[in-house]
């Protein structure tokens, strides 16, 4: 089993079958066997690399202690996240990866695809804007989640339809994060100073955005908006599908992930060469 080093936090990851590396980086709800429908279809084409973020899977469960706290209550700080994400890269000493993200693993995604640009060549922001610092972006994904939280949890994440179909998928998906320390609390400053538009159009990363049409946490009409303030920017909306489109239309999913990887090999000629 492979693990990276992140800063003396041990990180547990995956690597799967051969060609163009895709790394996938869970939610808040994940971790690396959270991608068992992507790494079975898509191995037989591409690298497919999956990992566990501190807190979460097998990785290191430790946290900090809170502030002022002593040694009583411990926390995770968000902004390790994306360390974890280079560490991998790292690691491995791939180039020309392309990282995707899962909604709030997202904002790691973008962030160590910055930090890494000559190891990472696009980002795919999943059901998400990957913490992209812009003034509207910012009010409308406000008001997308003011609706969001007006639905139970499970409603936000999957279809009704799909809850009362695949009740055994339901419940699996749900049992997924009892297996992590880290809480969805421990991710939420990742939004903290995110990247503006300007830097990621200078980093030469490129960056997709990848939707569900009845995601009920962030609205297609939100990303819309955000590939069209992002010049260059990759655009794919998935009909039907809604915000865990990974997990309950994967079929879907794979076949637009495998697009992008396709679209968004790097061209050595175009790149800019990082610095």
């Amino acid at each position: 089993m492979p693990y990276a080093d992140s800063d003396g936090t041990v990180i547990f990851y995956e690597r799967h079958g051969s060609g163009p590396a895709i790394l996938f980086v869970h939610g808040s709800g994940g971790h690396h066997a959270a991608w068992w429908q992507q790494v079975a279809a898509l191995r037989a084409e591409f690298t497919v690399l999956t990992m566990d973020l501190r807190g979460f899977g097998q990785s290191d469960p430790r946290a900090r202690p809170a502030a002022g706290s002593g040694a009583g209550r411990r926390e995770f700080d968000g902004q390790d996240f994306p360390g974890d994400v280079v560490a991998v890269l790292d690691q491995e000493d791939l180039t020309d990866v392309m990282v995707v993200g899962q909604s709030i693993g997202s904002v790691a995604a973008l962030r160590a695809g910055l930090l890494r640009p000559e190891r990472v060549s696009s980002v795919v922001l999943g059901h998400s804007l990957g913490g992209i610092r812009h003034p509207e972006l910012t009010e409308l994904a406000a008001a997308d989640r003011a609706e969001a939280v007006k639905l139970p949890v499970i409603d936000r994440l999957l279809t009704r339809r799909f809850q009362r179909e695949r009740a055994d998928l339901t419940f699996l998906f749900q049992q997924m994060g009892t297996f992590n320390t880290a809480k969805m609390q421990d991710l939420r400053n990742l939004d903290t100073d995110g990247p503006s538009l300007e830097d990621i159009q200078s980093s030469g990363v490129a960056v997709a955005f990848l939707a569900g049409e009845k995601d009920a946490v962030l609205g297609v009409r939100t990303v819309i908006r955000a590939h069209e303030l992002l010049p260059g920017s990759h655009l794919e909306i998935v009909p039907g599908a809604p915000h865990s489109m990974y997990w309950e239309a994967p079929d879907a999913y794979n076949t637009a992930v495998a697009r992008l990887r396709r679209t968004l090999t790097a061209q050595p000629t175009t790149r800019k060469e990082a610095v």
